[in-house]
């Protein structure tokens, strides 16, 4: 059984059990509720949301914050002496899928 999920403007393949990297998640308890599924194979029938399934979640446990690789923007001017270097780390949300279920 798999399902892809949008999240924060991407879309993700998921298994139960499959841990991923969204971006930054909000929860208190630790568990989150992703009900934005376009679409569901279940093993017998494939379900397409027009544009997310009703009655499907996805139930997810979010283990830690992560930083993402850094990248590097440098602004440079010739013959001026001007230079600008910025870093940036993107900070994410690891979740651990526990359960997709259709109801």
């Amino acid at each position: 059984m798999y399902a892809i999920i949008q999240t924060g403007g991407k879309q993700y393949q998921i298994e139960e059990e499959s841990i991923l990297d969204v971006e930054l998640l909000q929860s208190e308890n630790g568990k989150f509720e992703f009900n934005e599924v376009l679409l569901l194979n279940d093993g017998k029938k494939i379900h397409i949301g027009a544009p997310f399934i009703k009655n499907c979640k996805v139930k997810a446990e979010i283990l830690k914050e992560v930083k993402g690789p850094k990248v590097i923007a440098y602004k440079y001017k010739k013959r001026k002496n001007y230079r600008r270097k910025r870093g940036h780390r993107q900070k994410y949300s690891q979740v651990k899928i526990t359960k997709i279920e259709l109801s």
